[in-house]
This record gives C-alpha cells, structure tokens and sequence, in this order.
C-alpha cells in the first residue's frame, strides 16, 4: 500500500493550528465569499477585460472582482506597491481580522511571515519598462523595485504587523504558497516562532505575463465558454485558466491559540517537499515528484494512508499534470486511492501560480472545518486515464479525517501539506 507509517523526529515538536484565513480570489473577496461560491460550484472565470486581447490565444482568467486596494491600503503608500503586494496586504489584513489575534498588543519578536510569489511585480515591471523606453531613465519611480521582487509582500506584512520573527519568501513557481505555508509550520514546530502569517500572492494578468503562457500553450483556448473552461480530469480538458489574487493564512503554536480560545481550522500535521529532475515545465510522466512529496507529508506525520479522506489536487486542467497526479495518488495508495475523495478548486478560480497554495491550503481546512469535499466543477466526459473519485460537480458532505493539499511547480518543484480535523 505504500509507506509505512514512521517518524522523522528525533526531538518533540510543537502542534500547529491554522486559526486565520483572509483570500483574494476570483471567486470572491474574504473566507466568507469564497467558501460560498467553492461550495456552489460557481466559477470565477471571464473574458480578460484589462487589455486588448484580440491577437491572443487565450481570451480568458480568473481577475479579482470588486477588489479596492484603499479598503486595505493608504493611498500614498500604492505607489510603492505592485499589485501582487496589494492582494498580499489585503489577504494578511483578512487572515488577522479572521484569527481575532490583536497583533498591537503582542510582543512582535515571537511573530514572523513567510509569504511568496511566483512571479513578482511583473505589471510594475512592464509598465515601468515603457515609461523608460518612452521617457527616458529619469522617470523611473524610486519605488519601482521595491514595488517588484518578490519579498516585499512579506516585508510589506512585517512592517503592518510589527512582526519582528522570521520574515521570509518563497519563489518555487505554483507551489510557492505551499511552501511557504510548510516551512512556516515548521518554524513555529521547532519553535522559532509562535504566530506565522503565511501564503502567496500573485498578479500575472498583464500582456505579457499571458502571452508568455500563451506561447507555451498552456493556456485554455476555450474562449467561448470561459466558465466551462477549466475542467480538471475531464477528457476534455485543453490548458488551465490563469489567475490571481492571494491565499493567507494564520499559523499559531496550538497551546497559544486554545488557551485564547482561538477559533481553529484544522490542525497541520505534515509537509512533505520533492523535485521531479525531469524537465523545467513538464511534470515527470512516472509521477515520482509527486509521489514522493505526498509519500514524505504522511510519513512526516506518522499516519497511516487509509487515515486520508481527501486531496485538494494540484489539478491544473492541462493534459499532462491530472493524468500524471492521478498516477502519482495510484502510486501512493494503492487500491485505497478510490475510495478518496479528490478534487481540484482550480476548476472554480483558474490557476493562482504561486497564491494558489495558499489559496487551496485554506480551502482543504475549510472542508475539514465543516465536513464537506468541494466540488470539481466542469467534470463532464471522463478520462480513462483519470478514473479516481473526482467529487464532480457538486459539493459533498463527507466525513473527513485527514487531508492533503498539492501543489507541483515548473523545474519540477513539489510541495503537499497535510491536514488533520482538529478536535479538542
């Protein structure tokens, strides 16, 4: 059936409980939004409306709606910020207001962030690479670069919070708000912190952050139909959808957050990391990357395999990675990889790149939260080469123990959390 059940630690290591969630979604604005529309199965893709797309392939996205950065941010300070900073700041103020946490009266040294990007300020960059080609050197904002690589959205939420722990940014492609969610938990495990604000952020809707992916034909060209477009393991399934926004969330030592009577959404309990060696977009076609990440999660927490109810997969909507993730769960589970409920949230919001992570870590608590498996919507023809229980088109109420959240990234990099029901 796979791995046994063991333990990598040699010293004991302190519980962690995500307590706080804040997205910036195209399904929506806040846990509140967002959980409603995932549950309904409502998508939040449309007709890129930011730019002509007349001369591209894919015409479609995911775009944050009814997004005002001034709900989060002063005026004078967007100047300073790409908009990937922007969703990041807001999603942090989201998570903190949802943890209940007054980080004002806490001692800021016990408090760190790690939050990441895939890509960066990629608008500021091409808008500022034009102002120079146009204008010349001597308009270029003395802001530019602080508002464009990547760590400035964890620095940005350092600095609000007054959060003077491990300040820290991922840059692993799609699964960057993944790893920034496990290495947070392990920060806070081995006990170099006791609050951690984490995830990912991300703005890649600009001409030229989609017509590279268009170049590679990632992209789904099913421009007629944007909500039907991305359709994780249906046999139909033509590119994924990119997206943006930002998935944060609030990672707390679990004797702190009881004692304060902390509201908690699941409990973290395993982080498992991988490289597939293989290619720099493709994943490797023996599914090995991604077995082992998820094989290294649920040794992480010495449990055993049929304890797993439920897998938020990376489920992209691209011909090679559902049918090699499915492969991949096979490889793992065995014959018990059917009886698990598994499905992709990127069929509702597109692909976030390096937000999804911690766009889908928030959604795999929710389920655990409230007992329910969100759906796979657009699951319509099945795939032979898909053939595992993809919890199509409806949400499902489901008893859930334990449950993983995957994330695989171009060059071939992995990352699978693992999940636990908290219950005192």
């Amino acid at each position: 059936m796979g791995i046994s059940p063991k333990s990598r630690k040699s010293v004991v290591e302190r519980r962690v409980a995500l307590t706080g969630i804040g997205l910036v979604s195209p399904v929506g604005v806040g846990v509140e939004k967002n959980w409603e529309n995932i549950l309904q199965g409502k998508s939040g893709v449309s007709l890129i409306s930011r730019f002509d797309i007349s001369q591209y392939t894919s015409k479609i996205a995911g775009q944050v709606k009814d997004f005002d950065p001034l709900d989060f941010i002063e005026k004078k300070e967007l100047r300073k910020m790409d908009l990937f900073i922007q969703y990041g700041l807001a999603a942090a103020h989201l998570a903190v207001q949802d943890s209940g946490i007054d980080f004002a009266a806490m001692e800021g040294d016990r408090v760190g962030v790690y939050v990441g990007s895939g890509i960066g300020g990629i608008g500021s960059i091409e808008e500022t690479h034009k102002k120079l080609l146009e204008k010349g050197p001597g308009r270029v904002s003395p802001f530019f670069l602080v508002s464009t690589i990547i760590n400035e959205a964890s620095g940005q939420i350092s600095i609000k919070y007054k959060a003077r722990g491990p300040n820290s940014a991922t840059a692993t492609a799609c699964s960057t708000g993944t790893h920034a969610i496990g290495d947070a938990f392990r920060i806070i495990a081995r006990g170099d912190a006791d609050i951690m604000i984490a995830g990912g952020a991300e703005a890649p809707i600009t001409p030229l952050g989609v017509a590279g992916f268009c170049a590679m034909r990632a992209l789904s060209v099913r421009n007629d139909e944007p909500e039907r477009a991305s359709r994780p393991f249906d046999a139909d399934r033509d590119g994924f959808i990119i997206g943006e926004g930002a998935g944060i969330v609030i990672l707390e030592e679990l004797g702190a957050a009881l004692k304060r009577e902390a509201k908690i959404y699941a409990e973290i309990v395993g982080y498992g990391m991988s490289g597939d060696a293989y290619h720099i977009t493709a994943p490797s076609l023996d599914g090995e990357g991604a077995k082992l990440t998820m094989e290294r999660a649920i040794e992480d927490a010495g449990i055993d395999l049929s304890e797993i109810d439920y897998i938020n997969a990376h489920g992209t909507s691209t011909p090679y990675n559902d049918k090699v993730e499915t492969l991949a769960v096979k490889k793992v589970f065995g014959d018990y990889a059917y009886k698990i409920g598994i499905n992709s949230t990127k069929s509702m919001t597109g692909h976030l790149l390096g937000a999804a992570g911690g766009l889908e870590a928030s959604f795999t608590a929710l389920c655990l939260k409230n007992q329910v498996m969100a759906p796979t919507i657009n699951y319509e023809t099945p795939d032979p080469e898909c053939d595992l229980d993809y919890v199509p088109n409806k949400a499902r109420p489901s008893e859930i123990r334990y449950a993983l959240s995957n994330s695989f990234g171009f060059g071939g990099t992995n990352g699978t959390l693992l999940f636990k029901r908290f219950e005192e």
